[in-house]
């Protein structure tokens, strides 16, 4: 099981993985300086359940970018089951 935090709610996400005993994903969220979002997990998610925490509050259309790129960017299609 691997749990990935996006930007919106990095303490929950780790609450969450201090509760069940497993380590945050290893990832890299950032934007560039023309506000396009980056998004790299750097770890292998193959053949694990995944489970992205990420809420849609303000700014919405940002948080909400950040979630579709980390489903869409990360060869997903290699993986179980996604948990949003």
């Amino acid at each position: 099981m691997k749990i990935i935090a996006c930007n919106s709610n990095k303490i929950l996400a780790e609450s969450i993985c201090s509760y069940i005993g497993v380590k945050l994903a290893n990832t890299s969220l950032r934007k560039f300086a023309d506000r396009e979002i980056f998004v790299e997990i750097n770890e292998n998610i193959r053949g694990e359940d995944v489970f992205i925490i990420q809420s849609t509050s303000h700014p919405a259309n940002d948080h909400l970018m950040e979630l579709l790129i980390t489903i869409a960017g990360n060869n997903f299609h290699l993986i179980i089951m996604i948990n949003i």
